[in-house]
């Protein structure tokens, strides 16, 4: 009995301490572009994309990440619509005036659109480089 509550101990401690490296900022995921190149297992500011009359402020705003990174953005819209994450196929609803949230593993390397969906609008490139 002792050997089982000593690995279920070494076990929590064990996960303890991954996730005291790891972190817990809502604000720290993947790269944004026009900063330097992320360092391996270091994450970067979450990117907020802002839409306005249905369109990106500032453009379509382009977000790179390396392959393995945790893809993390938000979107704050004046306008209700779909926002489709091509290529991996990831849907979310947003209200006007309201936000969504992203966050999934670049896995599938490539360019993907983010899109409002019913506007047929690109808001956002992922870039998810090998």
């Amino acid at each position: 009995m002792h050997a089982k509550k000593a690995a279920v101990l070494l076990a929590a401690l064990a996960a303890a301490g991954v996730l005291a490296a790891c972190g817990s900022s809502d604000s720290e995921t993947g790269p944004i572009s026009g900063q330097s190149e992320p360092i391996p297992g270091k994450a970067a500011p979450k990117a907020t994309i802002t839409v306005e009359n249905g369109e990106p402020v500032g453009g379509i705003q382009e977000l790179e990440y390396a392959a393995g990174d945790q893809i993390a953005f938000r979107v704050e819209s004046d306008v209700a619509d779909e926002i489709h994450v091509h290529g991996y196929d990831l849907m979310k609803d947003v209200a006007a005036g309201g936000s969504a949230e992203f966050s999934f593993p670049a896995e599938i390397e490539g360019i993907f659109e983010v899109e409002l969906e019913g506007r047929k609008q690109q808001i956002a490139e992922i870039r998810v480089n090998p």
